[in-house]
């Protein structure tokens, strides 16, 4: 018999246990919030109160991806020679650089777990043909092949896709948050 070892998606072992405590913990979010959103009777999903529970989700996630794509920012901002100037701060940058990249994948998919309750909690609170629910909606659609992608990205499987969609889901994110 030959001694075969499983080869995991992740080979990093370091890397492939905070992506397995992430998702527990994703999990958890997700069960936490269906039985928040359960415990509410079905009349007060129109309610001002419902409605601050799954933006209060989504203002969190809004915090989880800010970390998710700092890792692009700091890497454009090397790339453009803005920190060549100084030494000590290129170091700040470069260790907050690699700080971002461990906590990438872990905050992304605690991101994508609130992301889904707010989508849910926005659904039973009301959709409307709105530019909230519309932009919300296509920022959505745009994340849901990101973390598949993400996965070929393991096994360099995925042609850029990863990023360019995520690039497409962060600036519609930005503009369902803030316009």
């Amino acid at each position: 018999m030959t001694d075969s070892k499983k080869q995991h998606w992740i080979s990093n072992r370091q890397e492939r246990a905070w992506v397995y405590i992430a998702l527990v913990l994703a999990a958890a979010i997700v069960a936490w919030g269906v039985w928040t959103i359960y415990q509410y009777p079905s009349p007060t999903f129109h309610t001002k109160d419902f409605k601050g529970v799954f933006k209060d989700q989504g203002s969190i996630a809004r915090i989880a991806l800010f970390v998710v794509l700092g890792h692009y920012v700091i890497l454009y901002l090397f790339q453009k020679g803005v920190f060549n100037r100084s030494d000590a701060l290129k170091k700040w940058m470069a260790a907050l650089s690699r700080l971002l990249r461990k906590l990438h994948t872990p905050a992304a998919i605690l991101a994508i777990a609130l992301i889904l309750l707010h989508a849910v909690g926005a659904f039973l609170y009301e959709f409307e043909l709105e530019y909230e629910y519309v932009s919300g909606l296509l920022a959505l659609l745009a994340l849901l092949p990101v973390p598949i992608f993400g996965l070929l990205r393991y096994r360099k499987l995925d042609k850029k896709w990863h990023l360019r969609l995520g690039l497409a889901f962060a600036v519609l994110f930005l503009a369902h948050s803030f316009l």
